[in-house]
């Protein structure tokens, strides 16, 4: 009975039908996952239609407010009027900011004798000047101002509105639904009027049906976080509620997307299921023919002397070669497993794929089979390396370079220019021996003439133009050596000279990075200067101010109290710019200690997070913290992480736009902790996010609020310190800290 389970055509069946169940369970298993769903109506993606469509109802049906009617509706509060005259701090202070913002242009234009331009900063500081004075003089002119605003707004979000008309028209057609307005009686449908709800909704006659209620909260939400504010506004609260169904029917039309997409998705299903069975009968199937095969077939085990003939090392290579391949197959295989599942026919590539896989699969079992016989006796295996190609290859290499020929290496290094270099020697002695060839027999003129035609002086100019580009390359370098950048060098083919030109082009970019860099680091560094000087002189003048108003005769109690405490606070506020300045320079110069101990870091955001709960209270910002059910674990500083927390939580709490959202977050990804910070700022963010990192930076350039401009980078060297990464993104005025840490 064994010998009829002999055969090489037995072990490549078996290798088939393994690698046929291996790969069918890695699909099942990474595509699995999109299929679970008892049918396509209960997958995510069908929810997010769903959603999609009934916050375009909310739009047009529960909320058509027109935009006259909405501008009309438009109110401004005295806390609006208060806080947008007072945005940039008092009159005063705005006015200092606004000809601090204009000094340094106006003096550059002086000093460069341009009085045009001098005049013109000018006149666009006074401009802006009265403008803001009036904004401390009449209310109604601030009122203006906001009405523009929010009218403008309103504009934005109704020519937002019109690009989703289309998309609703398409819902409409694809979904079924049924609403009434319990406030107003009115109907919202697309049945047909010949048609009764009961008869065109219900289980019978729908693939999907669900009952639905869409309030106003779902076009608040629907509508991006810019909106939010504005529609919260002109939507009228007592607007009501839309109640009622929404349903995919089976008598709508077969083109129907959501149709298509349910019976795609049962019909995968199907396939999937198909899949793992095989797959699973397919692997018992090649284990039992497996079993039945003691031993490998005479046909296949005669080539073992001839394979063993080879030098040890090509063995072992050519069996890692042969697995690699038969993983190389059978991943391909699981990839283009996905696109077998959208048509069918697309599983011809992946099945001869699948054949080789199989093949070099077994090709792979016998090699390893022959090797491990082998690597019994190591010492053997030790000598036949020693006399292998890798060891020959590596003496020859030696030899090579003991022998002087550095300089024919070095000549023939490229393998592009060697062949054409070869190719030229060729011709030209060829054509050399072709004049010699004309003597010994006349008959052999013509046919030097036409190699002379067609290839020789082809040759020629191919030279010659070679050696213009050549010397272009000259000519550039010549230029970037005496500090001139000038244009790019034109890259023409592949040659040797290309990718010579090519990477003169990038020398030549780097340098000019390098001098951008340069001068972004001296621009930082006149910035950071003055800032330092703004931010301790301007407490110091106050204590200076305040200590000789002391001095004065007849100074009342009342007035000597209340310069003291001013004197206090400006004191105690210079002390914490000296402090936070001097922490850290100490952290970047990496002369600071850590005391690391095992930390919860969910626990000490909580902590940081109490510690805030009577600012939080007493703010009008709306926190959202989202955190794990599992503690978050990692070797870590508790103190400094806590001094961390508390700089982003007093960022957020300085430069949050009012009345606006927070969101913090914990979460793990591949043994890393990521906490992360979001909140729209208050102030417009136009410097590179890198940028904030530095010292004095702040998001209030007008330097009114009460920060160092030194929360940040105390936060990122501490971070950097435990050897975690803290990252800014900026979209617009959304502002997103990120912190990833090592778990434990």
């Amino acid at each position: 009975m064994a010998t009829k389970w002999k055969g090489k055509i037995t072990i490549g069946f078996i290798a088939l039908l393994y690698t046929f169940g291996l790969c069918g369970l890695l699909s099942v298993i990474v595509h699995g996952s999109d299929y679970k769903y008892k049918d396509y109506f209960r997958t995510p993606n069908f929810q997010e239609e769903l959603e999609q469509f009934s916050g375009l109802i909310s739009m047009f049906e529960l909320a058509d407010v027109q935009s006259d009617k909405a501008k009309e509706a438009i109110t401004v509060s005295e806390d609006e009027i208060h806080e947008h005259r007072y945005r940039y701090g008092d009159l005063p202070q705005q006015i200092e900011n606004i000809n601090s913002q204009y000094e340094g242009k106006i003096q550059e234009a002086v000093d460069a004798n341009y009085p045009d331009i001098v005049e013109a900063y000018s006149a666009e500081r006074d401009k802006k000047i009265e403008d803001i004075t009036k904004n401390f003089k009449s209310d109604d002119y601030v009122k203006n101002k906001i009405i523009k605003e929010k009218e403008k707004s309103i504009d934005e979000f109704y020519k937002a509105k019109e690009g989703y008309k289309s998309d609703y028209a398409t819902y409409k057609k694809e979904f079924l639904y049924y609403f009434t307005n319990p406030t107003t009686g009115k109907i919202y449908t697309n049945i047909k009027r010949d048609e009764s709800v009961e008869t065109a909704m219900n289980e019978e006659s729908a693939y999907f049906l669900t009952n639905y209620t869409i309030t106003r909260d779902h076009i608040v939400s629907f509508g991006s976080y810019q909106y939010e504010e504005l529609l919260e506004s002109i939507i009228p609260v007592d607007i009501g509620t839309l109640d009622g169904k929404i349903a995919v029917s089976t008598t709508g039309d077969a083109s129907n997307p959501l149709i298509m997409q349910y019976d795609t998705y049962r019909k995968k299903q199907l396939i999937l299921l198909v899949t793992a069975l095989t797959s699973l009968l397919a692997l018992i199937f090649s284990y039992v023919l497996g079993k039945k095969v003691q031993a490998v077939p005479a046909e296949i085990e005669k080539w073992r002397p001839y394979y063993n003939t080879l030098p040890i090392d090509s063995r072992v290579i050519f069996f890692i070669l042969a697995g690699l391949v038969s993983i190389f197959c059978m991943f391909y295989a699981v990839n283009e497993f996905y696109y077998v599942l959208d048509n069918p026919y697309h599983a011809v590539g992946p099945g001869v794929v699948l054949v080789i896989g199989a093949c070099f699969l077994g090709l792979t079992y016998l090699q390893g089979k022959y090797l491990f016989t082998e690597l019994r006796d190591w010492q053997n295996v030790k000598n036949e390396w020693e006399n292998g190609l890798v060891s020959k290859a590596e003496k020859g290499i030696v030899v090579l370079f003991k022998k002087g020929k550095q300089s024919l290496k070095e000549t023939f290094l490229n393998q592009s220019s060697r062949t054409q270099v070869v190719v030229v020697l060729v011709i030209v002695f060829g054509l050399g021996f072709g004049v010699i060839s004309i003597f010994i027999n006349p008959f052999f003129f013509l046919l030097y003439i036409l190699t002379l035609g067609f290839i020789g002086i082809p040759l020629f100019f191919a030279l010659v133009k070679k050696v213009g580009y050549f010397n272009k390359i000259v000519e550039k370098t010549d230029e970037l050596a005496a500090g001139k950048l000038g244009e790019d060098l034109p890259v023409n083919g592949e040659s040797v000279f290309a990718t010579l030109a090519g990477n003169i082009n990038m020398l030549k970019h780097g340098v000019k990075t390098s001098q951008n860099e340069q001068a972004k680091s001296e621009r930082l560094k006149t910035e950071l200067i003055t800032n330092v000087s703004h931010d301790l002189r301007t407490p110091l003048t106050s204590i200076i101010t305040y200590t000789e108003l002391l001095k004065t005769q007849n100074l009342s109690d009342e007035d000597r109290s209340a310069y003291l405490e001013i004197i206090d606070r400006k004191s105690k506020r210079l002390k914490v710019l000296i402090d936070d300045l001097f922490e850290v320079s100490k952290m970047a110069s990496g002369n600071i200690e850590l005391h690391l101990e095992k930390v919860d870091l969910v626990q000490l955001l909580q902590q940081a997070l109490a510690e805030h709960d009577d600012t939080i209270n007493s703010s009008n910002l709306q926190f959202r913290v989202t955190n794990g059910e599992k503690p978050l674990y990692a070797l870590v500083d508790g103190q400094k992480m806590w001094r961390v927390f508390d700089n982003l939580l007093g960022n957020i709490f300085k430069y949050s736009l009012e009345n606006s959202r927070v969101y913090i977050s914990t979460n793990t990804i591949e043994n890393q902790a990521i906490i992360t910070f979001k909140n729209v700022s208050k102030y417009e963010i136009n410097e590179n996010s890198d940028e904030l990192f530095e010292r004095f930076k702040r998001s209030d350039t007008s330097r009114h609020t009460d920060g160092s401009g030194l929360g940040l980078a105390i936060a990122q060297s501490i971070i950097d310190l435990h050897h975690g990464n803290l990252e800014i993104e900026t979209d617009g005025d959304l502002f997103k800290v990120k912190i990833t840490l090592s778990l434990m």
